[in-house]
């Protein structure tokens, strides 16, 4: 079992960055691939960014691409979401979460879930 507790989000203007943590318990941090996705209102879940277990293949939304930055830090058993450059459109809840073996693209294939945390860019 492993347990996520998201910190970070909030109301920024279009243009500022944030960072998003996600801070694990549990099992072994490092057995699990890390994605962070977010939902708008009216839109499925989507990955923007996931990251391996070993940190050294990330994969990013063409979306966010340039913009977000993903890392992990295993020893501090945390996953990080650098949000540069941000949009109004980037506006969503946005969840971290795990699975066993590699990155994947959806959500049902993600075992455990942070809480989630509001990001609201305003123009």
């Amino acid at each position: 079992q492993v347990q996520l507790v998201q910190s970070g989000g909030g109301l920024v203007q279009a243009g500022d960055s944030l960072r998003l943590s996600c801070a694990a318990s549990g099992r072994t941090f490092s057995s699990y691939a890390m994605g962070w996705f977010r939902r708008a209102p009216g839109n499925e879940r989507e990955l923007v960014a996931g990251i391996s277990r070993s940190g050294d293949n990330a994969y990013y939304a063409s979306s966010v691409q340039g913009r977000f930055t993903i890392s992990r830090d295993n020893a501090e058993n945390t996953v990080y979401l650098q949000m540069n450059s941000l949009k109004p459109e980037d506006t969503a809840l946005y969840y971290c979460a795990a699975r066993s073996g590699l990155i994947r693209t959806k959500p049902n294939e993600y075992s455990y879930w942070g809480q989630g945390t509001q990001v609201t860019v305003s123009s």
